[in-house]
């Protein structure tokens, strides 16, 4: 492409100044071919890299379904590559580029098919990156084979990976347990396709074919960058990336060559509502929480002396005592951990995940009162 155009996007509200070179395109949509326009950026600039290059399908004819009408899939000009050769060829020219503006502790993550999936990992591999995670994103309604020729495809492959190996990437490990309720996250992830409202459609067609899901960007941004980070996606499509970013608080850069693209997509970052500062704050790593001992919150009246506690069944009862302790019948007076473990005959216990505050409408874990306790006493 020639000179580059700048397509000004709105922009993101800015939670937590961030220090960001002046040069750098925040919120902006930049239009022409995705390497030349990296070329355009400085080095070690965006802490993180969305990518959802073309697949290169290889689709050869139309593809219908068994009552006879077409099948909308991806035949546009930019999926087209004259050979695997030619393809590898682009792989490794944006991710040359990717990496040189990736800062040293940045990470990427690229989506793609069994069609072109295991030859990006091969070219992030020859570029030194280094794989963390393969994640396979399982389609919750997926397409079906209409032909009944092969399995039913319901998943996609992201790659994430980081600049090298000493690399020390972002990721936001408490969030992801809590999003998951108190469960490690997983590396298969169930999330349906992009479909309803969310879909993009002009005329009653698909904007674009492989719109990617909210829910799915919204995972990634939360789980491997933190409020005021940019975040570039070389493939801006109709702004999926954008979008998320805003709401979550991120800087993004998109690339993205087809007018029509750029289009839905600033329409639809206009749209985009960015979540208030205290949702957007998520649960803070063990290793950078401030330590707050229960007695802490009964001190300071969060959870008053005689407030009685249970757990998620109602099976076991317990008061609290001025000093913080717990009461419960059967067992010597302790700490919610001592007393939990007790009750359960477990050798250990957190106690605030597994006690409760019975506030006649709902069971509040006392975890959560923690976390308030924390919000409120920021510096």
């Amino acid at each position: 492409m020639g000179v580059m155009e700048r397509v000004k996007a709105p922009a993101a509200k800015q939670r937590t100044p961030k220090a960001a070179p002046l040069d750098l395109p925040l919120d902006t949509i930049l239009q022409g071919d995705c390497i030349a326009m990296m070329r355009s950026l400085p080095a070690a600039s965006v802490a993180m890299i969305f990518a959802d290059p073309p697949y290169n399908l290889q689709l050869g004819g139309d593809l219908h379904r068994p009552d006879g009408s077409q099948v909308d899939a991806v035949d546009d000009d930019w999926d087209k590559f004259d050979s695997l050769a030619a393809y590898d060829r682009f792989t490794h020219a944006w991710l040359k580029e990717a990496k040189r503006i990736l800062k040293p502790n940045g990470s990427i993550w690229v989506i793609g098919s069994y069609h072109n999936i295991f030859r990006v990992g091969t070219a992030l591999q020859d570029n030194g990156y280094w794989i963390l995670n393969d994640i396979v994103w399982r389609k919750a309604n997926p397409m079906p084979n209409f032909k009944g020729t092969r399995f039913t495809n319901a998943h996609e492959t992201l790659i994430w990976a980081s600049m090298g190996e000493k690399s020390r990437y972002t990721f936001n490990y408490r969030a992801m347990k809590t999003l998951n309720d108190e469960l490690q996250m997983r590396s298969d992830w169930l999330i349906p396709i992009c479909g309803g409202q969310e879909r993009l459609k002009k005329g009653g067609t698909k904007v674009h074919p492989t719109q990617k899901p909210e829910a799915l960007l919204y995972r990634i941004l939360l789980a491997c960058s933190n409020p005021g980070d940019v975040i570039l996606d070389p493939f801006f499509g109709t702004g999926t990336t954008g979008a998320v970013a805003k709401r979550l608080g991120r800087r993004f850069i998109g690339i993205e060559r087809e007018d029509g693209y750029i289009e839905a997509a600033k329409e639809r970052i206009e749209m985009a509502l960015p979540l208030d500062e205290s949702t957007v704050r998520t649960m803070m790593a063990p290793k950078a929480a401030t330590r707050v001992a229960f007695g802490t919150l009964v001190e300071c009246g969060m959870i008053a002396p005689g407030t009685t506690l249970t757990d998620t069944k109602r099976r076991w009862k317990a008061m609290v005592r001025v000093d913080g302790s717990l009461e419960c019948e059967g067992q010597p007076a302790g700490s919610i951990h001592k007393v939990g473990a007790g009750v359960q005959g477990a050798p250990s216990c957190n106690g605030w995940t597994f006690w409760h505050v019975d506030t006649g409408k709902e069971l509040r874990v006392i975890d959560t009162v923690r976390q308030d306790w924390l919000l409120a006493n920021e510096a």
